[in-house]
């Protein structure tokens, strides 16, 4: 029988009236985060992503992902380069749903939520690395 994953992760991030928080779940040797925020989180996408050895590149790690998308939903932006970053650095299989809604966001709305997203990835990874081993890529 496997051991019950350890506590969560949780991680915030803000700035000015918008906040993205993710959380984070060991499965195993693989990773489950979910990410939220706005006036609404929800799940709009998620994002399966897994390393592997380059075939063409020796010694080159590649990350290979998959996407689905809820109609209408464009949270992909931010879960992919997500998925795909800690599963880089951690290896594994990496599960990321993200969902994040206000109302009348603007173009530029959107790309500080991109940039919250940055500094989200930066804190969780941190995180990550405190608490957990170093998992064997695949």
């Amino acid at each position: 029988m496997s051991p019950i994953p350890a506590r969560a992760i949780r991680v915030t991030v803000s700035s000015r009236d918008q906040r993205l928080w993710a959380v984070a779940a060991r499965a195993g040797a693989d990773l489950v985060v979910t990410v939220g925020g706005g006036e609404r989180p929800h799940v709009g996408c998620v994002v399966v992503a897994q390393s592997h050895a380059s075939a063409k590149e020796p010694g080159r790690i590649r990350v290979t992902s998959s996407v689905l998308s809820i109609p209408h939903h464009r949270e992909e932006a931010l879960a992919r380069p997500l998925a795909e970053a800690l599963a880089r650095e951690l290896g594994g299989v990496i599960t990321v749903t993200a969902g994040v809604h206000d109302d009348n966001l603007t173009p530029e709305g959107i790309a500080s939520y991109l940039r919250l997203a940055e500094r989200l990835r930066d804190r969780l990874l941190a995180r990550l690395r405190q608490t957990a081993p170093t998992t064997p890529r695949r």
